[in-house]
């Protein structure tokens, strides 16, 4: 099997998916590692590292696309400006591509269609189930602990006052207030890292148990509104709201929502797009000043006018939907996502080559596209129109 690593191409993309010492354990199992020549350089780790651990390092971006049995990337395919060439058209029938690629994202629908067209079998790592056997396998878990680590730092820089209480000569100023809504892995780390830099935190969730584990963090909960019948899917995750139910708790969240300087928004729910929780005119109402962080913003985000990919301000409020906020921490990141993709890679292999047992709960929530065809069932219900925001 050979398995191809590329460079990132997204803007400001640090990460790379694979590390020395993965690429030594996918060389030790019998596989074949090309590596693109300075992939790993952002990371902090060096060509020559690579080589030294068995990878063949190319310099020609195309011929390593085009050799590859697997190829293992940590974001979506994008258009590659230097090639002029989107990287999708630089794959063939039958590859296997492993990344994370939010197909339910409307942003992404084009790409994914597109990656079925040219009969790729794309797998998506925002799929693993959090399933006790797959906690080696969650990037997305790992990354969700940087985003929300990094985050609340981005917030803070952008935030035009202090974040903890200050005492000084002139006088006293309060702490900063931040909430979280969506109180995950991401959301956790946010509400430990606001309340180390000594903000005074606040905290959302649909779930009573994710509720809970806020409170024990210190943070105030907010009431959403909503039935833990209506809230809770298998597995403990979110369900995707009614639309009534929905309008209902923007309206108890907002008294809350107007008090902030920041709002750290990362509630998701698994496979399918993500709720918008703050309109236009909730944005209109906050204090001027204040920041969303909108790590949601890969499935589409959480605040209706989060610019994707960039910082904007609008109404006076400092909206941030920068996509790869773990890349912001590069060494860290890609050392847990190289992890990660390397166990999910082996889990899948048997006999020197990925084969998918559909009839395995992991395989079925990863798988994309297939066949020619779009398979992921979120991406078909985002992709039909029928999702309500």
């Amino acid at each position: 099997m050979i398995i191809s690593i590329p460079k990132e191409i997204m803007k400001s993309e640090s990460r790379v998916a694979a590390t020395p010492e993965t690429v030594a354990k996918f060389v030790a199992d019998g596989a074949t590692v090309l590596f693109e020549k300075g992939a790993g350089d952002a990371a902090l780790y060096s060509d020559d590292e690579y080589a030294k651990a068995g990878a063949e390092l190319v310099a020609g971006t195309e011929d390593l696309f085009r050799r590859a049995d697997v190829i293992l990337k940590v974001k979506e395919p994008l258009f590659n400006d230097r090639l002029g060439k989107h990287e999708v058209e630089l794959m063939h029938a039958g590859q296997v591509l492993i990344t994370f690629i939010h197909p339910a994202s409307p942003v992404n629908h084009d790409m994914v269609r597109a990656l079925a067209k040219q009969g790729v079998i794309a797998l998506t790592l925002d799929g693993v189930p959090r399933i006790s056997r797959a906690q080696n396998l969650d990037a997305l878990t790992s990354m969700s602990t940087c985003a929300g680590y990094k985050g609340i730092i981005m917030a803070a820089d952008d935030l035009a006052s202090f974040m903890p209480q200050m005492f000084t000569a002139v006088g006293q100023i309060q702490p900063a207030k931040v909430m979280v809504i969506g109180v995950g892995v991401a959301g956790l780390q946010a509400l430990a890292t606001a309340r180390r830099l000594g903000a005074v935190t606040y905290a959302a969730d649909i779930r009573p148990a994710a509720a809970e584990q806020a409170t024990s963090l210190g943070a105030k909960v907010v009431d959403t509104g909503v039935t833990p019948e209506q809230a809770i899917a298998e597995g403990g995750y979110a369900k995707h709201l009614p639309h009534d139910v929905l309008l209902r708790e923007r309206e108890l969240l907002l008294p809350t929502i107007k008090e902030m300087d920041i709002v750290f928004c990362s509630a998701l729910v698994p496979g399918k797009v993500a709720p918008h929780i703050i309109t236009e005119d909730m944005v209109k109402q906050m204090k001027k000043g204040s920041v969303i962080v909108d790590i949601s913003i890969d499935q589409g985000g959480n605040c209706e006018i989060t610019p994707a990919g960039g910082k904007e301000v609008k109404h006076g409020v400092m909206l941030n939907g920068i996509k790869n906020i773990p890349g912001l921490l590069p060494k860290s990141s890609t050392w847990m996502f190289a992890q990660n993709i390397y166990n999910l890679t082996k889990y899948l292999t048997k006999g020197g080559k990925i084969e998918l047992d559909m009839n395995d709960e992991i395989c079925r929530s990863i798988l994309v596209t297939k066949d020619g065809e779009v398979v992921h069932a979120g991406a078909l219900e985002a992709m039909s129109g029928t999702v309500e925001y």
